[in-house]
C-alpha cells in the first residue's frame, strides 16, 4: 500500500469521489493497494470505514487494526485478478456442505442437526431451487447436478467485493449455504457461526471446552462477523 509504513505520517484521512466510486487519502495523497493499484471502492459506506481505519492509527500502524482496508485489498489485488477461479472455489463448497454430512449417533445429536440444519437446506431449495441431498457419516456423497449448477451461478453472479465477503462466510463456516445465507440477509453472522458449531458445541457439552481451541474459535468468528460487515458495506450507500 503507498504510504504503508510503521509510523504514521498523516494527519487526515479522508474520502474523496474518484473514477469507479471512492478513494480515501492521507493529507491528500491517495492510498494504494499493496500491488500498487488505487485503492478505490464501491460505495461511500465502504470508502468510510477505511477512513475511520487510518483515522484510528496511533504514532504505530497496526495492520490488524485494519479488517476493512484488508478485505478491499485482498478483493482488488487478488479476487479481481482470479475472479473465476475464486468463485469456483467458493462454489466447490456445496460439494460437501457442513450441514450436508450427519452424526449417525447420538440421537439427540441427530435430532440437533436436524432441527439447526434442516431448514436451511429447505430455504435453498426455495431460494435457488437447489436441493442438496444429506447423508450419515463423512463418506462424500455426489450432490444432484442440478442443485450445483443453480448454487454456482448464484456465486458467478458475485462481482469482487461480494466474493472476497463470500469467501469467508463460506469458509469459516463450512457451508455454501449458510454464507450465501448471510449474503442474502436471511441468516445474521452469529446465527450462522452457532449453527457451524453444533458438532463443536455438543463435544465441549460433553467433554468441557479446550482453551486453545476456543481462542481460535473466537478469531474465526471475528473474522465471520467481519465478512458480514464487508458485505453489509458493498450495499449500502
Amino acid at each position: 500500500m503507498s504510504g504503508w509504513t510503521a509510523k504514521r505520517f498523516w494527519k487526515e484521512a479522508t474520502v474523496e469521489e474518484a473514477e469507479g466510486g471512492f478513494t480515501v487519502k492521507l493529507d491528500g495523497r491517495a492510498v494504494k493497494t499493496p500491488a500498487k493499484a488505487a485503492l478505490v471502492v464501491p460505495t461511500r459506506a465502504m470508502a468510510e470505514a477505511i477512513a475511520e481505519e487510518w483515522q484510528a492509527q496511533g504514532e504505530k500502524v497496526d495492520p490488524s487494526s485494519m479488517p476493512v482496508t484488508r478485505s478491499a485489498n485482498a478483493a482488488l489485488d487478488k479476487v479481481a485478478a482470479q475472479k473465476d477461479e475464486v468463485a469456483e472455489l467458493i462454489a466447490a463448497y456445496g460439494e460437501t456442505d457442513l450441514l450436508c454430512y450427519r452424526a449417525e449417533k447420538p440421537e439427540a445429536l441427530v435430532a440437533q442437526q436436524c432441527a439447526a440444519w434442516d431448514c436451511w437446506l429447505d430455504w435453498a431449495e426455495q431460494r435457488y431451487s437447489a436441493r442438496l441431498s444429506v447423508t450419515p457419516g463423512i463418506v462424500p456423497i455426489l450432490q444432484p447436478a442440478r442443485a450445483l449448477v443453480a448454487l454456482g451461478k448464484r456465486v458467478e453472479a458475485c462481482d469482487i467485493w461480494e466474493l472476497a465477503a463470500l469467501h469467508d462466510l463460506v469458509g469459516l463456516t463450512g457451508s455454501l449455504i449458510l454464507g450465501l445465507a448471510v449474503a442474502e440477509g436471511a441468516l445474521a453472522g452469529e446465527a450462522a457461526w452457532d449453527l457451524s458449531r453444533v458438532d463443536e458445541e455438543w463435544q465441549i457439552a460433553q467433554w468441557g471446552a479446550d482453551e486453545e481451541a476456543a481462542e481460535l474459535a473466537a478469531l474465526k468468528k471475528q473474522a465471520l462477523l467481519h465478512a458480514e460487515r464487508f458485505w453489509g458495506l458493498r450495499h449500502s450507500v
